[in-house]
């Protein structure tokens, strides 16, 4: 990271800017192309890893990206504001953001699609006591990114 200034390292920081956060960006390399979809998101901290849940159709290009590549790129970002100055070059911004890699995976397994969906659901509503019936979990793909890499800084 080239400000150092700006870095955010106290992994219980960087779980805070997480879980601020509404959205999380999926990046794909597709045959030269970068495909970028925003989605919602559960995340968690489980044996030492960080491990963002997502969920969507069960076909299309980012389901086929997944499978032909197993990797992405994901980005998150939070509390944005604009700080003006006299001349254009000066102005600035205050944000909080979340950037990294990892390893991307299809759940298949019902016990932890219904896991990984309490996670989600967790994250946006505060509760963790829904039920999803095994015709539900049938008709959403699950999946999840195991974080190898990630940057966080704040300004």
């Amino acid at each position: 990271m080239r400000r150092k200034d700006r870095e955010i390292s106290e992994r219980n920081r960087i779980r805070e800017i997480i879980l601020s956060c509404h959205c999380c960006r999926l990046g794909f390399c597709d045959g030269g192309e970068v495909y970028i979809i925003p989605l919602n998101f559960g995340y968690e901290e489980k044996d030492g890893k960080r491990i963002f849940y997502f969920h969507g159709a069960r076909e299309g290009r980012k389901i086929d990206l997944i499978a032909q590549t197993q990797h992405a790129g994901f980005e998150l970002d939070t509390g944005y504001a604009l700080i003006e100055a006299g001349a254009a070059c000066q102005h600035s911004a205050r944000y909080q953001s979340v950037v990294g890699t990892g390893r991307v995976a299809i759940i298949g397994e019902p016990e932890e699609k219904r896991a990984a969906l309490q996670t989600i659901m967790l994250h946006y509503t505060g509760k963790n006591d829904w039920d999803f019936p095994d015709a539900a979990l049938g008709s959403v793909c699950v999946f999840k990114l195991e974080v190898e890499k990630l940057a966080c800084k704040e300004h």
